[in-house]
């Protein structure tokens, strides 16, 4: 029987691999469709796939108190959505990717102040490993690339609010309750500026698209379901999962080079998890 924290970080796992596919599809469809259209049809095509649960419960899912906290997830997550799709297209999938590595640094700074989680001096120890971790696979930044990584910064302190206003709801919200307001929410704000932007697409961006929309809801799914069963600040560091599956897309679909201070930090970074999650299980 698997704990509580062996379940949240195999589902974080999963949500991350999702997240890294819908990067490589994100770069994919960049250079055909607008950003905006990006974000609109992420948002719609997850929409749509979450619509077989809202009739499998009835309207009974829509049934909430805490409509507040819906909305500012929502907010805050199409504004890093905005951000971080600004950042895959101008980056190597592998580099862009480290935005989601920075926000497990902030997920337990922000859930010590709001849901009193007092982090152990291991996790402080691994947040500390991690951001080493991440300052060794940075690649060397010229003026541009210190500006994305400006943009990069504040999409991974708006996920940090994002994941940590999960934990904050889910002991009331379900996870499919979650998932599809966000869905709902983000379809709806992101569908506002699509006619400003539209620009004419293929098969295959459609195609892309639909994919898009699938790994969304899963990914989503899994995380809402991680950050329900297990503490954000313990299994935050397992986002770090992402930045692999980053590396291995970028290198098989576009050539990206992997450098041997990429694969450093990303051991130094898997480190920081292990020692975080393992001292749970002790």
């Amino acid at each position: 029987m698997l704990s509580p924290l062996v379940k949240g970080a195999l589902l974080l796992l999963l949500a991350e691999a999702c997240f890294a596919g819908i990067g490589a599809i994100v770069k994919f469809t960049s250079g055909t469709a607008s950003e905006v259209q990006v974000v609109f049809f992420r948002n719609f095509f997850a929409l749509l796939l979450m619509l077989p649960f809202l009739y499998r419960h009835g309207f009974s899912l829509l049934k909430t108190k805490r409509w507040y906290l819906h909305a500012s997830r929502a907010l805050t997550g199409i504004i890093s959505m905005y951000c971080f799709f600004y950042v895959l297209a101008r980056l190597p999938l592998a580099q862009g990717m480290l935005v989601l590595l920075l926000s497990p640094f902030i997920v337990p700074i922000i859930a010590r102040f709001w849901l009193k989680e007092r982090p152990s001096r291991l996790t402080l120890l691994g947040i500390a490993l991690g951001f080493v971790g991440v300052l060794l696979a940075l690649p060397g930044a010229d003026t541009g690339v210190q500006a994305i990584m400006l943009v990069a910064l504040l999409s991974a302190v708006l996920v940090a609010v994002t994941k940590t206003t999960i934990r904050y709801m889910s002991d009331t919200e379900p996870a499919v309750r979650i998932v599809f307001y966000f869905s709902l929410l983000t379809a709806v704000l992101s569908a506002i500026p699509v006619p400003f932007y539209w620009q004419p697409l293929n098969n295959e961006v459609w195609l892309a698209f639909v994919g898009m929309g699938i790994l969304a809801a899963i990914g989503q799914l899994a995380m809402t379901r991680a950050y329900a069963i297990a503490p954000a600040s313990d299994i935050g560091m397992w986002t770090y999962s992402s930045v692999i599956f980053a590396g291995l897309f970028g290198y098989l679909f576009w050539q990206e080079p992997v450098t041997l201070a990429w694969f450093g930090g990303v051991l130094v970074i898997f480190y920081a998890g292990y020692i975080t999650t393992r001292q749970r299980l002790l």
